[in-house]
Order: structure tokens, then sequence, then C-alpha cells
């Protein structure tokens, strides 16, 4: 997320009632998880495990809890809980806005698109022309919609992020501040839920159609021209790159990568990355060829010792 203005090191520090090191003009321009930042970004680490990797991000601004060397051209803010001051930010430069109406005046809406009854769409949506959005859909606050998309009845665009910080007192969640970004052509059935990224963009591509109740995590980025079955679970942080098609009661874990025109296979888990033009199934998820061998491997086993036990 980039802030509205810019902002310097001096004024974020003062926000946050925190030390800092570097020069109190240093710019600030937003904040943003280590995966997707950019030169003038906040990015926050509050173990030593993950110290390096974002020191050594494009994140210039680091927001730690604990004084260490800083990188030449970046600054360093000091406090005793980035996970707090993180959120503190986003509450600060994204607050939350209420709504008293079903349609946000802010909102535009293209030509020729249809909105049903008891449609909710908040502040600041674009939604671009001929779209169908069914009845009971809610689409969150700053949602880009592309032409010609349809969203089916009961579908949420742009739910929070499942993120959360484990404390002794109970979970703590991780505020979002990102978007989700529907392209053009997209098909979303019913009752689909697809959370908007925690500080960038949770993103369906050109094309791509999904069937009824499907989960798509925060910031994952799913390419053009994919089909995706019912009762799909796809984690954040996901690359589903353009062509792949994933069969019903699939899951994956988070920050995996699919290739290209894969086809994923129903019930499948998704364990790790996987390269394109490749059937896969089975968990952990291996090429499908192999795994049916296997199956029949082991009916073949069941036989054998059957056999045995006969003689």
């Amino acid at each position: 997320m980039k802030f509205p203005v810019p902002q310097t090191l001096r004024n974020i520090a003062s926000l946050l009632n925190c030390n800092y090191v570097g020069d109190d003009d240093f710019p600030v321009l937003g904040i943003n998880e280590i995966h997707v930042v950019t030169a003038g970004d906040i990015v926050f680490v509050d173990h030593p495990k993950y110290y390096d990797k974002a020191l050594n991000s494009n994140a210039t601004v680091v927001l730690i809890n604990k004084k260490v060397d800083c990188p030449e051209g970046k600054a360093l803010l000091i406090t005793d809980d980035p996970f707090r001051d993180f959120n503190v930010l986003t509450s600060h430069f994204k607050p939350f806005v209420r709504s008293s109406l079903s349609i946000d005046p802010s909102a535009k809406i293209g030509g020729d698109t249809h909105i049903q009854p008891n449609v909710y769409i908040g502040p600041n949506v674009q939604i671009g022309k001929n779209c169908l959005i069914h009845a009971n859909v809610t689409i969150v606050s700053d949602t880009i919609i592309g032409d010609n998309v349809v969203i089916g009845s009961g579908t949420v665009l742009g739910g929070d992020a499942f993120y959360y910080k484990n404390r002794p007192e109970g979970y703590d969640q991780l505020l979002s501040c990102g978007r989700v970004v529907i392209e053009d052509d997209v098909h979303i059935g019913t009752g689909c839920t697809i959370d908007r990224g925690v500080t960038a963009d949770t993103t369906i591509g050109q094309g791509s159609k999904l069937d009824n109740q499907i989960q798509v995590g925060h910031d994952t980025v799913i390419g053009k021209k994919c089909l995706i079955a019912s009762q799909t679970g796809i984690a954040g942080c996901c690359i589903i790159e353009d062509g792949v098609t994933i069969w019903g009661q699939v899951g994956t874990n988070s920050g995996i990568t699919i290739g290209a025109k894969a086809v994923i296979l129903g019930q499948t888990g998704v364990t790790k990355s996987v390269t394109g033009n490749t059937t896969y199934f089975g968990t952990p998820i291996q090429e499908s060829r192999a795994s049916l061998k296997e199956m029949a491997a082991l009916r073949q086993l069941t036989k054998l010792l059957q056999m045995l036990k006969e003689k």
C-alpha cells in the first residue's frame, strides 16, 4: 500500500513514538509485505530468523524490534512490537470506513452493468462495463472489477486476510489494506470468498472461470484462462500461472507456484510448487501417472498377501 502523500522517517517515527536510524527526511512511501516490497516501503520483522531477509529486501525502511547495523541506503524504525505498529500504520493511513448505504457514492459502475438486489458495494470500488453482479454479493472497498465479469450470488470479494500472531492472551490479527483485482471476462460462481491482499493485490486473471464455493487466500495471483472447480481452497501468496486447471476439492499450501497449463486432479493436496504442462494427483502431490501406478501396485500387493495366506 502506498501512502496518499509521501512521508518522512521522522514523521513515521513520531506517529509510532519510536526511535529510528536514518536521516530525518528519509522518504517513506508506503508499507508492504516482504514479497511485494519496493523502494520507499516499510517492511516489518520481529524474529531474528528473518532479520537478514528483511534487511536485504527491496524495502528501504525496516520496522524491527532490535537495533542492528543498518544497510547503506536504508533506514530503521526500532520498536518493541513491529507487528502492532504495522497495524498502527495501516489503521492510520487506511482506516476502516463505515457504510450506511448499500452502494457507496464513491463507487464507479460502468455502462450496461446490472446489479441485482441486496448487493453491497463499498467505497472506491470500480466495476467495468457489461458486468452482472447477482443478488447478495459483497464487494469490499477498493476492489477493481473489469469488463464482462459475472459474479454469482453470495460471493464475497475483499474479505480480510487470515493472518494472525499468536500472543499469550490470544491471536492478534494483522489488518488488511490491500485489494482484490478481477480482470476482464472472469466468471465467479456462487458462494466464493476471495480475500484481499494484506497490503497488495489478490488477482484473478483475464478469462479465468471459478466454480461455486471456492476460497482464494490473500495476495494470491491467478493467471489468465484458468479453470477452478468447486470446493477448492487456495491459500495465501500462491501463484497460479496461465491456463491451469484445478479440479474439485483441491487444497494448497501457502506460497506455492503451479506452473502454466498444469492440471491438478480432484482431492489433490498441493504441498509444494509444481511445474507446468503436467497432470498431478495425490497428497503429497506427484505426477498423476506415478501416483496411479503406485495405487495399482498396492492393489496387487493385497492380492499377493492373500495368495500367500492361502498357501
